[in-house]
């Protein structure tokens, strides 16, 4: 039988699951609808605040969101970490021919409305990462109340993270892998660090770079065949760099070595 906090835990989860699917199961896909979008998915991040309370955590801490000294770094870091990996990736794509170089709009128009759209961008790209990376990474680490060995969280919040994915499933195989280095590279940054604002950096600085490197690199997919493992090792070098940040652990080792 199930306690009461794997009840709550498997109901807040069932929640917020409907809701993230919502956006574009009903808004973008029954509707058509941004507005409708968008509304679904900010519903489910002012869900996820009293739920994390219900769950006996301090709102957002519940999925390891608290704002802490290195919430900061840790953000910008993983911002910086995967627009530099997406910009590598499309560079090292034109050279094997999986992208083809297009000629950028010069014109003072075409750069106006390049920069007065970066605030949209901004948020459109941050809020669908924010709550992707609640329910996949953020509510298992922390939410759930398992006691994850690193390997297995890693494992299941990639397989999760691949699930989370409906509307894209259908794509098969090469989808999945795809998606699942995303994962991995995601739910690395979270044993890390044990926060979730590191993931939140990497996954709105991919989404982000998505829709800024149409005018920073224009360019056009020749091999739609190639293009996703581009993208999937990108995120294998992400993780291969996050093993470079020391773990809590390691950090007490390390302290109590040189003492």
């Amino acid at each position: 039988m199930l306690s009461n906090d794997r009840r709550r835990a498997a109901l807040a989860f069932a929640l917020l699951f409907v809701l993230y699917q919502a956006a574009e199961g009903i808004g973008a896909r029954l509707f058509g609808s941004v507005s409708v979008q968008a509304t679904f998915l900010l519903l489910m991040l002012l869900s996820a605040w009293p739920l994390g309370r219900w769950l006996g955590f301090r709102g957002y801490e519940a999925y390891a969101l608290e704002w802490r000294r290195a919430a900061p770094l840790l953000l910008v870091g993983g911002l910086a970490l995967a627009l530099l990996m997406k910009y590598v990736a499309v560079c090292v794509g034109m050279a094997l021919n999986v992208y083809a170089a297009r000629a950028p709009e010069s014109t003072p128009a075409a750069a106006v409305s390049f920069l007065s759209s970066i605030p949209w961008v901004l948020v459109v790209t941050l809020v669908p990462s924010v709550a992707e990376d609640i329910l996949t990474r953020g509510f298992l680490y922390r939410a759930a109340r398992i006691r994850w060995q690193p390997w297995m969280f890693v494992l299941a919040s990639s397989v999760l993270y691949v699930l989370d994915h409906l509307y894209r499933l259908r794509q098969g195989p090469s989808e999945w892998a795809t998606l699942f280095c995303f994962g991995l590279a995601y739910a690395t940054s979270v044993v890390r660090t044990g926060s979730l604002w590191l993931a939140v950096g990497l996954h709105w600085g991919w989404n982000l770079a998505n829709v800024l490197m149409g005018d920073i690199l224009p360019h056009d997919v020749v091999s739609t065949t190639w293009a996703p493992f581009l993208s999937a090792a990108a995120h294998l070098v992400i993780m291969g760099v996050l093993f470079a940040i020391p773990t809590q652990l390691e950090r007490d080792g390390l302290d109590a070595d040189l003492a």
